[in-house]
């Protein structure tokens, strides 16, 4: 059985600190611990690097070293722009300016465990970014605090971008499942396989896995639970504003031959390369300027045979306990309508029930109608995407799902950084690292940091997030459409915005 191994390393009259050791696939690594007793190794090879013939392949298994690999430091950030602060996403929200890599697909542990046989719940980690950026590097996934909290914590990168999405008729050529695109969701698949093979070497427990995920990292939990290339390889799901059941951004809604279609005339137009060797052959720094690039998942008919909705209606889901949920001003919208603007707008989606929508959206000031445009955002964006998530679980599967409206706003340094509860703003409390994050935090923000890390401890561990003196947080049903709302008062009620989001998905249509 595989072990923690502790060195400790003594010069004259000075004992270092403890550095743990452990075997994995690929070879013997050594991390670092932190005055807590909790075992960081960063940067720790799971598939091998995809560049050259590997760029645009299914990740290949890693590849074997001598020695003992010091993962001390995060491995490179997934090929992307750099990094620019902007609108709510302060540097915290951000990768390492460098490096940044093709060479990207390394992972990360946390554990406190001391033998490799605790069986703790483990907790897989996948960041947002739009499926354009992001990486494990950010200041704000610091796994350290829910290692405490008993948890083995795992970060993974995945491609991301061009590098993570391309379909081109000669990649599914070359393919031996037939099909191309979607490398991001493979790269994720891989990561879990390497948690199943190698989680109990830092106490972790690989039949008690969740996976978890902010953004275009809940929009990809929701393909990991339907995807077929992934059942067995977790037992519970977290998503945090996003999921891929309605009509709308980030659902995989093209077809391979479409994407494929699009891949070539990229390929093409954007970057003159008339064929998969020449492709091969540009600079990635080129291909990521280059204009056009596809970027999201698809219907490829082998990471995903169908939609994620059409997956449950047939019963083929990973059918596994979910904790799903969405922000008070969760939208992603940076550009405003005026009164008459938003009105037309409006009555051209919704026809003759834009006036009932207009109801719940109304416009009968200037005020009023900013507030109902950021409103709209945040439904139709995240809101009616977790909620026919929700509606779909309750309808398709044994397995309950608990539903949580994250309301409290960030303490702002000024006005001109006072977004309320914005677009990630809630992961620096689900994973307690309120000190990731330069933000003039009041007592209650401690408290509600402390009791959501707790929720979600207690979800990974038991597949129920309640326990110990925690206000309850009852299933969302679809007759009573239940949800937790966590603010300076945190208790379950019935969901507010129950009859809009319900409009909405019986228009996007599941």
């Amino acid at each position: 059985m595989k072990q923690l191994l502790f060195a400790i390393i003594i010069l004259p009259g000075i004992l270092l600190a403890q550095e743990p050791m452990a075997e994995v696939t690929g070879g013997k690594i050594q991390g670092t611990q932190t005055e807590d007793g909790i075992q960081v190794f960063k940067g720790i090879p799971f598939a091998a690097p995809p560049v050259g013939e590997l760029r645009w392949r299914a990740p290949q298994p890693v590849e074997g070293w001598e020695g003992v690999r010091a993962c001390t430091d995060f491995g490179p950030s997934p090929m992307q722009g750099p990094p620019r602060a902007f609108m709510y996403w302060s540097e915290e929200f951000l990768i390492p300016s460098e490096p940044i890599s093709e060479d990207c697909l390394y992972l990360n542990v946390w554990s406190g465990a001391n033998e490799s046989d605790e069986k703790r719940p483990v907790l897989v980690y996948i960041y947002g970014g739009g499926f354009r950026s992001g990486g494990t590097g950010c200041p704000i996934y610091d796994g350290e605090a829910m290692a405490q909290k008993g948890v083995v914590f795992v970060s993974l990168n995945y491609r991301v971008g061009v590098f993570g999405f391309l379909a081109h008729p000669e990649l599914s050529e070359e393919a031996d499942y037939g099909t191309s695109g979607n490398y991001a969701l493979l790269d994720m698949v891989a990561g879990l396989k390497w948690v199943q093979e190698n989680i109990a070497a830092f106490g972790g427990d690989p039949d008690n896995v969740t996976i978890a995920g902010q953004s275009a990292g809940a929009f990809a939990v929701s393909y990991l639970t339907a995807t077929p290339l992934a059942k067995g390889l977790f037992h519970r799901a977290i998503a945090q504003s996003g999921g891929s059941f309605v009509n709308a951004s980030l659902r995989p809604g093209t077809s391979l031959e479409e994407a494929e279609q699009r891949g070539e005339e990229f390929a093409i137009k954007s970057l003159g390369c008339e064929s998969l060797e020449a492709l091969r052959a540009k600079p990635a720094l080129e291909i990521l300027q280059a204009q056009g690039a596809p970027a999201s998942p698809l219907i490829d008919g082998y990471v995903l045979p169908h939609s994620n909705a059409q997956i449950y209606q047939n019963g083929d889901q990973s059918d596994v306990p979910l904790l799903i949920g969405w922000n008070a001003d969760d939208n992603v919208m940076f550009g405003t309508q005026s009164v008459e603007e938003f009105r037309g707008s409006m009555e051209e989606q919704f026809g003759e029930k834009a006036d009932q929508m207009l109801q719940y959206y109304p416009l009968d000031t200037e005020e009023q109608a900013l507030n109902s445009q950021y409103a709209f955002g945040r439904d139709a964006a995240f809101g009616v995407q977790v909620y026919a998530w929700a509606h779909t679980q309750d309808q398709h599967s044994e397995a309950p799902v608990f539903v949580y409206n994250f309301n409290r706003r960030l303490p702002a340094h000024s006005p001109e950084t006072d977004f309320g509860a914005f677009h990630s703003g809630e992961i620096v409390y689900a994973y307690d690292n309120l000190h990731t994050l330069d933000r003039p935090w009041e007592p209650i923000d401690h408290e509600i940091a402390d009791m959501m890390s707790d929720y979600w401890v207690n979800f990974a561990t038991s597949g129920d997030p309640n326990g110990g003196e925690l206000p309850e947080w009852k299933p969302f049903r679809k007759r009573g459409e239940q949800v937790l709302v966590i603010d300076t008062e945190t208790r379950t009620q019935r969901l507010p915005t129950a009859v809009q989001l319900r409009i909405l998905m019986e228009h996007l249509g599941q």
